[in-house]
C-alpha cells in the first residue's frame, strides 16, 4: 500500500483547562473547596478575598489612626473609653526606648515595672495551681501505660505488663493468649502463673475489664467490683459466667428454666448486666465527630419553600484592582505578561465559582421541588427519583448531577441531609403507582419502634403489614432494608416486659 493524505471533517469535544477546572471543583465538598480557594489565593496575588479586603481597610483605619496621633489631631478619648493611664503610657514609651525613666524608685523590681505596661488579653498565668486540661491520651495503650508508670512493679512483671498491653486492641480486649505472651517475653524463667497474675492487675485498671481475654470475663470482671450489697450480684454473675450464649440469643424461655429464675428476677438481673460496659475502650477512645458545612439551606417563606445556598462555605472572591492595573501602567514586559497571566486565572478561577454555585442552586431547587412532600410530612412521604429524572429537568449530563449531589449537604428543618438521600429507588404498588425504596426503609424503622418488644416483628410480618398498605414487598427485601438500618433480626430484639 502506498502511503497516501486524506482530509477528513469531524466533531470531537475537547476538555480545555477552563471546563477541567469547573468539573473538579463541582465535585468538591465545602471543605475542601475552602482549601482550594485559599490556595488560589496563595498563588495568584490578582484574587483578593473578603477576610483580606477587610484587613486591608482595618490596617488602612488602623495607618491613619496612628498619623493622625503622630499630628495631635485624634480626638482625645472620653475617661470610660481610656484603657491606659498617663502612667502607663509613660512606661510602656520607656519599654519602647529600652530605657528605664528617673522618676522610678530605686528600689523598684523588676515585676513592678512589667505590671505598668498594658495587660495581655490571654489568660494570666496563676502559679503552680494552674494546670492546662486538654487531651492527655491519644489510644488506649497510652491510658493503660500511663497508669502503669504509677503502679508498683518489678522489672519483670513490668516486661510482661507492657507485653499485655500491647496486646490490647482498640475494643479494650486482649488479642492474644497467654501463652503467646510468655514465649514473647525474652526470660526463660518466666511462667505462666505469674502472667495470668500480672493480667489479673491489669484488668483492674481504668477502665475495668480491659485486657479481657473475651466478653464474658470482661462482665465477670465489672459485676465482681460491685459492692456486696448489690442487689442479684452473685445471679448476675452466674447468668453471666454459665448463660451468656442463652443471654445472647435471647433465650429467655430456657435461660429462666436453667439458671432457676422467676421472670421480674430476671428482668432486675438484666438490669443489673445493662449497667455494664462490653467495649471499655470506648471510655477512652471516643470517635471523632465529622462537621457538615450545609451547602445550601432549605427555608418556608409565604408557604414555599425557598432554597438559599450557605454564603459561610462559599467565600467571596474579586480580582485586586490594584495589581489588576499594572498590565496597563507597567512598562516591564515580563511583569505586565505576569499580570496578565495570573488575571485570567483569576478570572477564570471565579466563574468556575459561579457555575458551581448556579449549577448546585439549580439542582437543589429541583430536588426540593421534587421531594416538597418530604419536607411537609418527612421520610415516608418520599418519592422515588434517580439521576437521569433531575438531568432531563435542568437539562444537564446524568454525570453532572452525580458529581454536583456528591458530598454536597442541603439544611432542611428535619435536618441536614447530603443531596444523595433524596434519590432511592421505587416499588411498585397495588393501584399501580410508586414507592421510594426510602420512604419503605422509613415504615419499617416507625414500625419496628412501636413493636411489642416482647413479642417483636418478624420481617415476614413486616412484608404483610406493608402489603396491607398497598406495598408489595418481598421478605428479603425486608431483611436487606432492616440491615441497611443496622436493625437487627427479631429474634435479637426481644425484651422482657
Amino acid at each position: 500500500m502506498r502511503p497516501t493524505l486524506q482530509l477528513r471533517m469531524g466533531q470531537q469535544l475537547t476538555m480545555t483547562p477552563q471546563l477541567q477546572q469547573a468539573i473538579r471543583l463541582l465535585q468538591l465538598s465545602s471543605l475542601e473547596l475552602q482549601q482550594e480557594i485559599q490556595e488560589a489565593l496563595d498563588s495568584n496575588p490578582l484574587l483578593d478575598g473578603e477576610d483580606e479586603q477587610q484587613s486591608q481597610e482595618l490596617d488602612a483605619e488602623y495607618d491613619g489612626d496612628l498619623k493622625s496621633l503622630q499630628e495631635g489631631t485624634l480626638d482625645n478619648p472620653s475617661d470610660d473609653d481610656s484603657e491606659w493611664s498617663q502612667e502607663e503610657m509613660t512606661s510602656n514609651e520607656a519599654l519602647e526606648s529600652n530605657t528605664i525613666s528617673e522618676e522610678l524608685p530605686t528600689d523598684t523590681t523588676w515585676d513592678d515595672y512589667m505590671s505598668a505596661a498594658p495587660a495581655s488579653s490571654g489568660p494570666a498565668y496563676e502559679g503552680e495551681d494552674t494546670v492546662y486540661q486538654g487531651e492527655t491520651t491519644e489510644n488506649i495503650q497510652d491510658h493503660l501505660l500511663w497508669q502503669l508508670n504509677l503502679s508498683p512493679f518489678t522489672e519483670e512483671d513490668l516486661a510482661i505488663a507492657t507485653a499485655i498491653i500491647d496486646a490490647v486492641d482498640e475494643k479494650g480486649f486482649l488479642t492474644i493468649s497467654t501463652e503467646d505472651i510468655v514465649e514473647s517475653i525474652d526470660n526463660e524463667e518466666v511462667e505462666i502463673e505469674e502472667v495470668e497474675a500480672v493480667l489479673k492487675r491489669i484488668q483492674h485498671f481504668d477502665p475495668v475489664g480491659v485486657a479481657a481475654r473475651n466478653l464474658q470475663e470482661c462482665l465477670s470482671i465489672q459485676l465482681k467490683r460491685f459492692s456486696d450489697e448489690t442487689p442479684w450480684k452473685n445471679e448476675a454473675i452466674d447468668v453471666i459466667d454459665n448463660y451468656i450464649d442463652l443471654l445472647a440469643n435471647r433465650d429467655y424461655r430456657t435461660l429462666l428454666r436453667k439458671a432457676k429464675l422467676k421472670e421480674p428476677e430476671l428482668k432486675d438481673i438484666l438490669e443489673l448486666i445493662q449497667q455494664l460496659n462490653p467495649n471499655p475502650a470506648s471510655i477512652v477512645i471516643k470517635d471523632e465527630i465529622d462537621y457538615v458545612i450545609p451547602d445550601v439551606s432549605v427555608v418556608k417563606k409565604k408557604g414555599r419553600w425557598i432554597v438559599e445556598l450557605n454564603p459561610n462555605s462559599m467565600p467571596k472572591l474579586k480580582i485586586n484592582e490594584q495589581y489588576a492595573s499594572l498590565s496597563k501602567t507597567s512598562t516591564n514586559s515580563t511583569d505586565t505578561q505576569f499580570v496578565r497571566s495570573h488575571l485570567q486565572e483569576a478570572k477564570w478561577f471565579i466563574k468556575s465559582l459561579e457555575s458551581r454555585n448556579d449549577t448546585l442552586l439549580k439542582v437543589s431547587n429541583c430536588i426540593v421541588q421534587q421531594q416538597q412532600a418530604f419536607f411537609e410530612y418527612g421520610p415516608e412521604a418520599m418519592k422515588p427519583m434517580v439521576l437521569n429524572d433531575v438531568a432531563e429537568m435542568v437539562d444537564m449530563h446524568e454525570s453532572t448531577i452525580s458529581r454536583v449531589t456528591t458530598h454536597k449537604y442541603m439544611h432542611t428543618p428535619r435536618g441536614i441531609f447530603e443531596l444523595k438521600y433524596f434519590f432511592s429507588s421505587h416499588v411498585s404498588t397495588e393501584n399501580g403507582g410508586e414507592c421510594s425504596s426510602t420512604a419503605i426503609r422509613a415504615l419499617i424503622r416507625k414500625l419496628v419502634a412501636a413493636e411489642n418488644q416482647a413479642k417483636p416483628l418478624s420481617d415476614s410480618k413486616i412484608a404483610e403489614i406493608l402489603a396491607d398498605q398497598g406495598i408489595q414487598v418481598a421478605r428479603r427485601t425486608i431483611a436487606k432494608y432492616r440491615e441497611s438500618l443496622n436493625i437487627p433480626p427479631s429474634n435479637q430484639r426481644k425484651r422482657l416486659v
